[in-house]
């Protein structure tokens, strides 16, 4: 092994050609796990008649993976940190693949949802070693900038491809694949780790593994988490939901309190307490609460209003990968020279504009007018928003910190899409209730009132982009040669070959 400062330039002296075959390798695992957080929606109705799982069971084909994920996202980030970022990736990998295939040869529902929570638990190693390497590995500016794009542009289309494949995989062979496709590319991505992503030296651990913050933190996010899910069934004042959150906020104040008393804390409260840093982790939790609402409801939009089969209600989402991918790499070029702050509050407000175009649909509208356009604008605003909001929230971060820096982020953004899908299918369900109660005697009344509850929950969505409007406007203050410098000095990392 080569001294610290010698191995840390191993990356600029492998070569460009393998920086961006080890970036191809950590893209495909980040794409496979976020577009594993939908890629089952669409396939849903098919394995809940296969399986014989009850409507009251049926979430947790969701939420058993964004509750596990979501929940242990922390601890995956501290063991790549001190166990090394490569060996995490790979054991995430190798992890995700067979419990991929344990959801997909299920014979019951208790299997399939055992086997979508060892997918999230698995995916809470693989999701924070990924970006952690992602930092370590590209170190210059242009390529660093150009390399976080790309990564944004994953992460940001991800869930909307997975609409797509679910729809494609669920159409022409069974739902079965939506889950047992991660296999084979869980092993593709494993031997391309083992080929062209360079090995780092962990971190030095001087103390334990902060069981105690560990625990709490876990425990905490998951009681949230799945307070905010079950309220979509039993409402946000039943006993259980509210007892659920109680017990989540408790745990987590109970956190904070041991992490500021530990002398190896799980989460340096330094991280989160850096104000863009801090900034870019509320942009990551309320960004996604809006973007779930779009996918979720237009997915019952194209196949309940409009009639569309699964594959054509996948293409329909094409628009937004599509649109991610342009802004994603029209801001990397202009993130060096603009900085972050004005490049998310352009994107931020497209996505308002969007949400509120969406919000006008109504009865016998189609798509080419109403849907498209909102779609779009929404799509060229996540690249902004995505790749801003990466490179903030992980600029100038501690090379020891890097792992769990990641893992926040991740989970900000899990729990986002947690709390919208629960948040946002409560209030869509209350208002086509009412909508029912208010209009009887109108002719298609089930489809007017289904198309009333996507507006609101439009409206709402729109509201929490308008609040990361304020979140980057008063806490994004980075300049741009504050962002070039930190990514100029990179993670300083020691590698070895």
């Amino acid at each position: 092994m080569t001294d610290t400062a010698s191995v840390a330039e191993a990356p600029e002296k492998r070569g460009s050609s393998a920086r961006w075959l080890a970036l191809a390798v950590i893209a495909l695992a980040q794409l496979m796990v976020v577009l594993d957080a939908t890629i089952v929606t669409i396939a849903l109705p098919f394995a809940q008649r296969d399986l014989d799982i009850s409507d009251s069971n049926k979430q947790w084909m969701l939420t058993a993976y964004t509750l596990i994920f979501g929940g242990l996202l922390l601890l995956g980030g501290r063991m790549a940190d001190y166990l090394g970022r490569r060996r995490i990736f790979m054991v995430g990998l190798i992890g995700f693949a067979a419990a991929s295939a344990l959801a997909g040869l299920a014979q019951n529902g208790a299997q399939l949802f055992a086997g979508r929570g060892l997918q999230g638990a698995f995916a809470a190693l693989l999701a924070p070693a990924a970006l952690s390497l992602l930092s370590v590995t590209f170190t210059e500016a242009k390529e660093r900038a150009t390399a976080f794009s790309i990564f944004a542009g994953i992460s940001a289309g991800g869930a909307a491809i997975g609409l797509l494949a679910g729809g494609a995989l669920t159409e022409y062979a069974s739902w079965r694949w939506t889950l047992l496709v991660n296999t084979p590319i869980a092993i593709i991505a494993l031997v391309g780790a083992l080929t062209f992503v360079v090995r780092d030296v962990p971190a030095p651990r001087t103390g334990g593994y902060d069981v105690p913050g560990a625990i709490t933190v876990t425990l905490g996010l998951i009681a949230i988490v799945y307070g905010f899910s079950r309220a979509a069934e039993a409402g946000w004042t039943s006993a259980g939901t509210l007892g659920l959150l109680a017990l989540g906020v408790v745990l987590l104040a109970v956190f904070v309190a041991v992490e500021q008393r530990s002398s190896n804390p799980l989460l340096p409260l330094r991280i989160p307490g850096e104000v863009n840093r801090g900034g870019a982790l509320l942009v990551a939790l309320l960004v996604p609460i809006a973007m779930f609402a779009m996918f979720l409801f237009l997915s019952f939009y194209f196949q309940n209003t409009l009639g569309y089969t699964p594959l054509k209600a996948g293409v329909a989402f094409l628009p937004f990968p599509i649109g991610i991918a342009i802004s994603a790499g029209i801001t990397s070029s202009l993130l060096p020279r603009f900085g972050p702050r004005p490049l998310m509050l352009t994107g931020a407000v497209l996505g308002v504009i969007g949400l509120l175009w969406l919000a006008q649909l109504s009865f016998g509208d189609g798509y080419a007018l109403s849907v498209l356009p909102a779609q779009s604008l929404i799509a060229l605003g996540m690249g902004p928003l995505f790749v801003g909001m990466q490179a903030v929230a992980l600029h100038q971060v501690e090379e020891r910190d890097s792992g769990v820096a990641s893992a926040l982020l991740n989970a900000a953004q899990q729990v986002g899409g947690a709390v919208g899908t629960a948040l946002l299918t409560t209030i869509s369900v209350q208002v086509a209730k009412n909508y029912v109660i208010d209009n009887q005697g109108l002719g298609d009344l089930t489809a007017r009132a289904s198309i009333h509850s996507y507006d609101v929950a439009f409206y709402v969505g729109a509201g929490f982009f308008l609040a990361a409007v304020a979140v980057v406007a008063l806490m994004i203050r980075d300049k741009p040669e504050n962002l070039i410098e930190g990514a100029e000095e990179g993670v300083k990392v020691p590698m070895t070959v």
